[in-house]
């Protein structure tokens, strides 16, 4: 990290003040990297909300920090809101926007950060989509023969669903995270944080007959370490999981809002609604914290009605 610039006696930050805001983006991001330890896709989400931001202060004219006045923030909310923007994104850009003028006061850019006087906008705890079993089972068998890598396809379903990993950390597995013999991969989650997930025998399965079929078609002479490989042997990202997902999501009659995440999300219902804990189930998804965990206990419903009418006298 660069020296912190320090006030100049008697400028009161004047000088420093009239920088243009995007000149600070690119030391703001190594940081977030070095010091907050923010994995890659939170630092470009970062970078695009805040060069978004950067573009509507030109479109106003706006070229230095010290023109960044609380009024000039609140305009800028606005034009958020006129977008149509949900709740949750309108949060998070302004978050990214909160972080980079915390950084500008800690590095003694600006004395103060006038961002910190905005509130979030109240945020409706939205039920996250979940698949039933059965709509599970027809996603997973949506790749058929006729399918151009159907063993890569079904394997990248089954262990979507079997370890509830981000399509990210699914993208980041490689062949010496994968332990098949026992049944379990290490994969690298939010914060570079790593963990062990459980593969099941069906997602153990899917993982035998692709490698020993398919990925070695795929990779030709190359050697990559990734599990899932495009058709040119490079790894398969996290927009090509999403893709391959909404296409077999739509193949088998389920509903347009399907993706990755509701893997995730129907893995983390189904575990609960069978017994599973909620601190074993935090563990297993890789939450920081158990409140974010505990959006999925809306299914505890269902199986505590069934509970009270085993169990109570009178159920």
């Amino acid at each position: 990290m660069p020296p912190r610039k320090r006030p100049v006696a008697g400028s009161g930050f004047t000088a420093i003040r009239l920088d243009r805001p995007a000149s600070h983006l690119e030391q703001f991001l190594k940081y977030l990297q070095a010091e907050a330890g923010m994995s890659g896709n939170t630092l470009t989400a970062y970078s695009s909300d805040l060069q978004q931001f950067f573009g509507w202060l030109d479109s106003r004219g706006i070229q230095g920090l010290g023109q960044v006045e609380l009024s000039v923030l609140v305009d800028w909310l606005g034009s958020l809101h006129e977008r149509e923007l949900s709740a949750a994104t309108v949060s998070r850009h302004l978050v990214s926007v909160k972080m980079f003028f915390r950084y500008l006061v800690l590095e003694a850019v600006i004395p103060e950060s006038v961002a910190d006087l905005l509130n979030s906008p109240k945020l409706w705890q939205h039920l996250p989509h979940v698949m039933s079993p059965d709509m599970v089972d027809r996603l997973l068998a949506a790749p058929q023969a006729a399918d151009r890598y159907m063993l890569r396809d079904r394997a990248l379903l089954t262990v979507l669903y079997a370890t509830g990993c981000r399509a990210s950390e699914v993208s980041g597995l490689t062949l010496r995270s994968l332990n098949l013999a026992e049944g379990y991969c290490r994969c690298l989650g939010k914060g570079n944080k790593e963990r062990i997930v459980r593969l099941n025998p069906v997602a153990r399965l899917a993982l035998e007959n692709y490698l020993q079929h398919e990925r070695p078609l795929l990779v030709g002479l190359r050697q990559p370490e990734a599990v899932f490989v495009s058709r040119t042997g490079a790894p398969l990202g996290r927009i090509e999981i999403w893709r391959l997902v909404k296409k077999y999501a739509r193949r088998c009659g389920a509903s347009g809002d399907v993706s990755p995440h509701t893997l995730r999300h129907s893995f983390a219902t189904h575990l609960l609604a069978g017994g599973a804990e909620l601190r074993a189930l935090q563990e297993l998804l890789g939450h920081a914290s158990i409140a974010t965990t505990q959006i999925y206990t809306h299914v505890e419903h269902s199986r505590l009605k069934a509970v009270h009418s085993e169990c109570h006298p009178r159920g």
